[in-house]
């Protein structure tokens, strides 16, 4: 699966992770790939347990002990970050890729001063004196909208509000000008009216300084608002990906019609929202075709079988089912999918005949056409 975009900033290629428990080995990532350009918003979504914050923590170099690479590579300016040595992984994280992480508490260190724990990153870093950098500390607490920073540059985290550690946090992560900021989650404990601004800070920011993000939610209203392009991630792999127009509104797998289904809109009907029946695979015991075939109500026979391939609908829209195998049959999405579809067709007219011809494509992927779909 590749795309065509602009300079590529970090290229994730075939990573799988797996991690050893008491239990046998759970086959937490299989064969993830993407891309991120230089000043995108990548999001990445999925349920709870899909891989989302294994993958991106795998770019931090922050996998648990238990953890094991299996085989892929993750590419930052031509070097495999999977390579890299503990020290060399710490002079990389926070200068050139930061992570802000979901839960503000846990994250803040509640014994240490907040201007201190802003400023640490330029002292280890660029090698500043404690003074210079707790002024530019105190210049990043203003730029992410702490009021009267100054008075507050030497209260401890228990003295701010959930909102206000958030800042914190992502004043720690973004006080290096890091090419790469990873955002895992960073809204979830807020309140809505927080919330969107937060989003509006990290966005702002963004295009202040050209850096790219990698945007980790389950929540598709934050998306819509926040990314360029959209990674759905089920069972620790991608299984559409898009720019994010085409997965809200020419989505391909039966995972992204569920979860935009059970999304509440404008002109969401009254009455009791669809939801996705069941719940996800055991990654034990992963399933030998579709992970999400025991879920699925869209299922073919061959998605007990096979995994499916990549089909292409656009440069940058890809989808792993098999739908869109040219033996498949036609299903009618849900109404609510069919009426995006609608609204995206009306402006995108040929986005019917390039679904054709990824149908199409599936004759050259190396299948022995005889299955049972």
């Amino acid at each position: 699966m590749k795309t065509v975009m602009a300079e590529k900033v970090l290229t994730v290629d075939n990573l799988k992770i797996n991690f050893h428990t008491d239990s046998g080995e759970v086959q937490a990532i299989g064969d993830v790939s993407f891309d991120l350009a230089k000043g995108e918003t990548l999001a990445i979504v999925g349920e709870s347990g899909s891989g989302k914050s294994v993958t991106t923590r795998s770019i931090m170099g922050l996998l648990a002990k238990n953890a094991q690479v299996d085989h892929g590579q993750i590419t930052f300016k031509g070097q495999n970050i999977l390579d890299l040595s503990e020290k060399q992984l710490q002079d990389l994280r926070g200068s050139e890729i930061a992570m802000i992480f979901q839960d503000p508490m846990t994250s803040l260190d509640p014994t240490m001063k907040i201007g201190q724990q802003i400023a640490e990153p330029l002292i280890k870093h660029q090698k500043l004196s404690k003074q210079a950098a707790l002024e530019q500390a105190l210049e990043m607490m203003k730029a992410v909208g702490i009021p009267n920073a100054e008075a507050h540059l030497n209260d401890y985290p228990h003295q701010f509000s959930g909102g206000m550690r958030q800042r914190i946090v992502i004043a720690i992560a973004l006080i290096d000008h890091p090419e790469i900021l990873i955002a895992d989650e960073p809204t979830t404990a807020l309140d809505v009216t927080i919330q969107a601004q937060i989003l509006n800070l990290i966005k702002n920011i963004q295009q202040a300084s050209a850096s790219s993000v990698i945007f980790i939610t389950h929540d598709l209203g934050v998306v819509a608002g926040v990314a360029d392009r959209v990674a759905v991630m089920y069972a620790g792999q991608i299984v559409e990906i898009g720019t994010v127009d085409e997965i809200f509104y020419f989505p391909q797998h039966p995972y992204t019609w569920g979860l935009l289904n059970s999304m509440p809109t404008v002109e969401t009907r009254t009455g009791v929202l669809e939801s996705i029946p069941g719940t996800p695979p055991d990654l034990l015991n992963p399933p030998v075709g579709d992970a999400f075939t025991a879920r699925n109500k869209y299922a073919l026979a061959i998605d007990e079988q096979r995994q499916p391939p990549y089909f292409q609908l656009s440069p940058t829209h890809f989808a792993a089912t098999w739908l869109l195998d040219d033996r498949a049959p036609e299903v009618t999405p849900p109404m609510e999918i069919q009426r995006r579809w609608q609204r995206y067709i009306k402006k995108h007219p040929e986005a019917l005949e390039q679904r054709a011809q990824a149908k199409e494509v599936s004759t050259t992927l190396a299948l022995t056409g005889k299955e049972d779909m």
